[in-house]
């Protein structure tokens, strides 16, 4: 690690705490050539997961879209941030677990579904009403039976 201020590339750890999610390392460390110190921080090198979108184009996972569109779908509920962070968490985890490097934009979003679908059946509707696109009642109708 390059110090900030002299260049030096020797330096030592000083101090060395996980994060509150235990997603990152933050090290406090100090040059040996000037005595500065500074932090760091230390993050798994995961793959980015892509999203392969039905008009045949292809996007990184943007987390804070899913999260987006799910916060809308929650909206006037009494659902909270959390409960909303822990559905995508929970996703996020499946995912990496079957270590997917790419996933069809429709199987992400019956993956939020079937969350919404157990969190709350008016989220669920609204999610799906724009997710699967519905252009007639009877498309809504026949989501509403579903539940």
């Amino acid at each position: 690690m390059r110090c900030p201020s002299c260049g030096q590339t020797e330096s030592k750890v000083v101090d060395s705490r996980p994060s509150e999610d235990g997603s990152t390392i933050r090290r406090r460390r100090e040059c040996l050539d000037c005595g500065r110190r500074f932090t760091t921080y230390e993050r798994l090198g995961e793959n980015p997961l892509i999203v392969l979108k039905s008009d045949g184009t292809s996007e990184v996972y943007d987390r804070e879209k899913i999260i987006r569109g799910v916060y809308i779908a929650c909206a006037k509920r009494h659902i909270s941030p959390e409960q909303i962070n822990e559905l995508v968490d929970n996703m996020e985890s499946e995912l990496r677990n079957a270590n997917y490097s790419e996933i069809k934009s429709k199987d992400l979003g019956d993956m939020v579904l079937k969350r919404l679908k157990d969190l709350d059946d008016v989220a669920y509707i609204r999610f799906a009403s724009v997710y699967k696109d519905f252009k007639t009642v009877d498309e809504f109708a026949n989501a509403l039976k579903g539940l």
